[in-house]
């Protein structure tokens, strides 16, 4: 837990600067879009991937934009957790920070062109208003992340929309059943915004932040948490008795005793060193509970 605060070297430091554990909020909602879209159509692998990389680029763009203004605002410290850290610990200039997200934003915007192409010429109104929310997330005015609307943005924005989009380029149509299937993705994204505002409860009240953790306080903020897993989980339970989704869906109980290990962790400390763990293993119940419900539906697909 301590090289957290160590100053990284060589490629660890690009690396560490895209916030690896935060990256399966993006890959996680492709998956599920994609293995629903199986059920209509054959899937493109060609615009799966194009979609994968595109969501990938933007969540690190997303994560370094995050860095460069936090620190612009004198949030970050050479102290702090949870950042990349490439600015305050490995002496990176802020520019170069902003620039590679800059680009990364052009090379997803060039792989949405074509996926509009192959697609239609909507989704790229659809992602912009998603690279927007992006770069909003903690640049201009009005940061959304020092706000109580963060884990509702990025919920529905790296969660719900993400499945949505990743479904519709491979049928052409938005259904009811991918729109019930991707509530889970969109709590469990959100979960991991709730979980990072909790770690870093003292640090952004301290700095003016007005974050739904801050509002409510910490006990409730894990009670929020721990409400958005239950809902995640209940719901598949509720979609499988109704029979949306056939047994195989409660594949993702095999990925609960993450979330109850996060809940725990939350409630026994309080430093951010400490919870670090149940940050990382927020992230990994997110991207364990899409595979996992992925693989549901490609077993029910294939039987």
């Amino acid at each position: 837990m301590t090289h957290s605060l160590q100053a990284d070297s060589g490629w660890r430091v690009w690396w560490q600067l895209t916030r690896p554990h935060t990256l399966t909020a993006s890959f996680a909602p492709v998956f599920l879009g994609t293995m629903i879209a199986l059920h209509y159509s054959t899937i493109n692998w060609t615009l799966f991937s194009a979609m994968l990389i595109a969501s990938l680029l933007i969540q690190a763009a997303t994560n370094m934009f995050n860095e460069y203004y936090d620190f612009a605002r004198g949030l970050d410290n050479e102290k702090s957790v949870g950042i990349g850290g490439a600015i305050v610990r490995n002496g990176v200039k802020p520019k170069t920070v902003l620039m590679l997200a800059l680009l990364l934003y052009v090379i997803a915007g060039a792989i949405g062109i074509y996926i509009c192409s192959q697609t239609t010429w909507w989704l790229l109104v659809v992602g912009g208003v998603a690279m927007m929310i992006g770069y909003l997330y903690t640049g201009g005015p009005y940061p959304i992340a020092y706000t109580p609307f963060g884990e509702l943005f990025s919920g529905v924005v790296m969660g719900y929309l993400i499945v949505i989009i990743a479904f519709y380029i491979q049928t052409g149509t938005v259904t009811l059943e991918a729109s019930l299937l991707a509530v889970p993705s969109t709590l469990l994204v959100a979960a991991i915004m709730m979980s990072n505002n909790i770690r870093d409860i003292v640090g952004d009240e301290e700095s003016g932040r007005k974050t739904l953790a801050i509002l409510v306080r910490r006990p409730a903020a894990v009670n929020i948490l721990m409400f958005f897993f239950i809902i995640a989980y209940a719901w598949i339970v509720i979609l499988v008795i109704s029979g949306t989704l056939t047994p195989w869906a409660l594949l993702v109980f095999l990925s609960i005793l993450k979330p109850v290990k996060v809940v725990q962790i939350f409630k026994r400390y309080t430093e951010p060193l400490q919870v670090m763990p149940a940050m990382k293993d927020t992230g990994k119940t997110n991207t364990f509970f899409a595979f996992l419900l992925g693989i549901g539906l490609l077993i029910d697909y294939l039987l």
